[in-house]
Parts: structure tokens; sequence; C-alpha cells
């Protein structure tokens, strides 16, 4: 149990400003204060490697956040009571290194509140490209009232996860009450989860070749980078939609781009090789295609909840119970370490 004699030191990394701001309410910031004596970055920028180091000295809890300084040996050789590294994120590699699981510091994040939300997303992404939402818009827009003839519905459709984690977990849940058959490829999943699920595994090649629609969820890492490439994309069956809300770079961009040309395949991509978005990129004068960006989640008024979800990890850090949301060495090396 905490040891309520001697004050928790709880350091704020993420700087000042709007971002920072989207994430903390007065009231959850006054629920972070009642925790502890808590200092705020007062920048406007992250810190740097040395201010880092020297504003870890001391600190029992450090709060971190997207774009944050990596926790490497250089930034911990001060660290001498930090205990838990709180993450308002979701993955934390390459954030998080080895030197501090080394050192024992715990990891948690608000992984399970951003995987709700995209795994949302990535649902909406579905029946967007399915019903052809973004063209007939611009259609309708511009005064027409077009036909309805080539939209799809996503009931019954034939679904397939390249990679299950956390976000392919809550979209197995989503898919469900429209009855889709679902394969998944993962070197990650057990038979038991698969049964207790109602899902069925495969390989990428079966899934790819078969299923009407293709959704990504891998980690960026040196061997998945580039592993969508030409040979699985044009094994897709004409009318197949691909769906990629995981790292841009699992895709052979130039080669999509090809597929997308020259072939009946679809694609919704919200996450891109280079982000933004280049404005000569090829992809944006395709036009089975839907751009979007970086969007699929947390929206923006889940961010409240995840610094909640957050919260209530540290509290029960505080006070000896297990976390929900704890990312250990092994769960951490499953997450995106390239960038």
């Amino acid at each position: 149990m905490r040891d309520k004699l001697k004050p928790i030191k709880i350091l704020v990394s993420i700087p000042a400003g709007e971002m920072r701001d989207s994430f903390f309410s007065e009231a959850l910031s006054a629920r972070l204060e009642q925790l502890g004596c808590v200092e705020w970055n007062t920048n406007t920028e992250q810190f740097s490697e040395e201010e880092l180091a020297e504003k870890l000295s001391g600190v029992d809890i450090c709060i971190s956040g997207w774009g944050n300084t990596p926790f490497y040996e250089k930034t911990l050789k001060y660290a001498d009571k930090l205990k838990l590294i709180a993450h308002i994120g979701g993955s934390v590699r390459p954030m998080v290194g080895d030197a501090a699981f080394e050192r024992g510091i715990r990891v948690c994040s608000g992984n399970r509140v951003f995987a709700e939300s995209v795994a949302e997303g990535v649902l909406t992404y579905m029946l967007c490209s399915l019903r052809k939402i973004g063209e007939y818009e611009a259609r309708m827009a511009a005064g027409e009232w077009p036909s309805l003839i080539g939209t799809r519905g996503l009931l019954g459709r034939s679904v397939g996860l390249v990679g299950y984690g956390m976000i392919a977990e809550y979209l197995v849940k989503f898919l469900k009450p429209f009855g889709c058959g679902i394969l998944v490829s993962s070197r990650h999943i057990s038979e038991e989860e698969l049964a207790a699920a109602g899902i069925e595994a495969a390989s990428a090649e079966e899934i790819f070749r078969t299923c009407d629609i293709v959704s990504l969820h891998n980690s960026l890492t040196m061997r998945t980078k580039h592993s969508i490439g030409a040979e699985l994309l044009n094994s897709m069956k004409d009318g197949a939609l691909l769906v990629n809300t995981a790292r841009g770079a699992l895709i052979d961009e130039e080669a999509l781009v090809s597929v997308l040309k020259e072939r009946s395949v679809w694609a919704a991509l919200d996450v891109y090789e280079t982000e933004p978005l280049p404005m000569d990129s090829p992809l944006r004068d395709c036009e089975r295609v839907l751009l979007m960006p970086h969007a699929a989640g947390p929206t923006a008024d889940r961010r409240y909840a995840v610094t909640s979800y957050v919260l209530d990890d540290m509290e029960r850090f505080l006070n000896g119970e297990n976390l929900d949301c704890e990312i250990d060495f092994a769960r951490a090396g499953t997450m995106t370490t390239v960038v």
C-alpha cells in the first residue's frame, strides 16, 4: 500500500499547449494533483534529453504523451526513484527503451481506450468505402442525384485481419452483428483465443486471396516493413477492399498505386509512409481510395477518457493493485519499433 507520509512526486513531461489541454480538463488536472506533488512541463516543446534527465531526478511517476523524448539510458541516468511511466498514448515503443524495463520501471498506457476508438474508425472506413459515402456526398454537393448501382454493404462479408492486437480484438466484436466471417493471420494469437472469439486462423496469403475486406493490424518492425507488396496486393479479388489504420510503411505504396489504377481493388487508408501525405503523392490521383489524415482514433472527444483511464491505472499502482493496461517488456516488443 502507498505510504501517505511520503509525498509522491509526479512529472508531466507533455508540453504546455493545445494538445495537452485536449487531454487534461480542469477536473482531470485537479484529480492528478490529488495523487501527489505534480510538476508540469511549462515549455511549449518536448524536453531535450538532458532536460528530461534532470527533471526525472527524485520523480516517482512520469506522465508522457505523443512525441515524448525517449526514456533511454541517457535520460534515465538521474532517475533514482522512477517507478512508473504512465503514457497518455497507445504504443510505447520506441519511446520506452530496454533500459527502463531493466531498471524495473513499470509502464502503462491508454492503449485500451485508443484501441477501442481506432476499431470504431476501422468499422467506419469499411462502411464508408463499401457504400461510397465520399463519392456520393461530393456528387450530391455538385447537384447530382447519382444512381446507387455499385454500392455494397458489410453484412455477410468475409473479413481478414493481418495482425491481431487490441484494436483487432475490439474490431472482431464490432463486426459480429454484421455476420461477417473472420480470418486472422497472427503469430501471437492462441488456439484458445481463436475459439473464444469465434474466428479462424489463416495465412496472410489466404486472406488476401479470398477475403472481401482485408484490414491491417500489424506493428511496424523491420520484419513487417513493406510486407504488403505487389504479390499480395495483386492476389486480391476484384472488388476487394484493403483498410490500413496501422502503419503506412507496412504497404509498398508504389505497388498499391499500381493495383488501384490497374485493377478493380479498393482501399481505405488512414496512415502513410510519409505523413502528412505529400501533395504530389500518386495516391491522391487514385479513384478507388478513401484517404484520411491519420484520424481513426482516438476521436477528439475520447482524449479525456484516455487520461482518466491512465489515472485509474496510476491509482491502482499507488494502491499496490494490478494495472489494467500494463505494458511489460514482452508486450512492448510486439509494438511498433520502426518510425
